[in-house]
């Protein structure tokens, strides 16, 4: 262990918690781990070695839901201790969309963390509502910085401050937890309300739309190359540990 780490216990509420085991399976190895229903990981990070573990899927997923990847959960590897750790880099199956390999980085808590949180959207925009206007999400995560203690799961957005067409919401104007800061710019817009579109201005973005159509990428499909990419690196991981 490096003689600059200190080891900083510090009790967050409601943690979730995983228990881990160490594992000698590597590379196909692991896949009879996998039909007895654990998942291979590894964990690495602040003041530990890298170490080959294995967790149940079962419990994985449930902790995974609760806390995503920018949440601390406490990790408890039978026969040695416990780390506060994140989960990094979940790959998953391409047929069974079902996870297949982890990575879990441990923290130190007295240390500031940068990582991205998701936005949700709440409340109700009277732009929307009474004016029929129509709600452009232009942000879906922040990058923040913070203790890990303090790092949420998600961050909430209120949409109820959209009372105009034209209306927008401004990094500025997220309410952050304690403790947590936007590394975004201030005047990066989240959301925002468009007028609505009688039918022949929507066939006029048809018709503009047309000659691109091919080159333009959705929301979506980008999403899924980002994901498929990601996983790519992923999977290259698990196949390795």
């Amino acid at each position: 262990m490096p003689n600059s780490f200190k080891e900083v216990r510090v009790i967050i509420q409601n943690m979730q918690e995983l228990t881990a085991t160490s594992r000698t399976e590597l590379g196909k190895k692991v896949n009879a781990l996998r039909r007895a229903g654990f998942l291979p990981a590894i964990v690495y990070g602040e003041g530990v070695d890298s170490a080959p573990v294995a967790v149940t899927l079962r419990d994985f997923e449930k902790v995974y839901r609760e806390a995503g990847e920018s949440s601390v959960i406490e990790l408890k590897v039978a026969g040695g201790k416990n780390l506060n750790v994140m989960i990094h880099d979940v790959a998953y199956d391409p047929l069974t969309s079902k996870p297949i390999h982890a990575d879990f980085y441990s923290v130190r808590m007295d240390k500031e963390l940068e990582t991205k949180v998701p936005l949700v959207f709440a409340g109700e925009s009277p732009a929307v509502k009474g004016e029929g206007g129509i709600l452009v999400k232009v942000m879906h995560e922040i990058e923040v910085k913070a203790l890990p203690k303090d790092l949420p799961h998600e961050i909430s957005v209120d949409i109820a401050i959209l009372d105009k067409i034209g209306a927008r919401i401004y990094v500025k104007d997220i309410a952050l937890p304690h403790g947590v800061k936007s590394l975004a710019e201030a005047q990066e817009v989240v959301a925002l309300v468009e007028a609505p579109r009688s039918e022949e201005e929507l066939k006029e973005l048809e018709t503009e739309a047309a000659p691109v159509a091919a080159e333009a990428k959705t929301e979506r499909e980008v999403k899924i190359e980002e994901k498929a990419a990601k996983n790519s690196k992923a999977l290259m991981r698990a196949s390795l540990s």
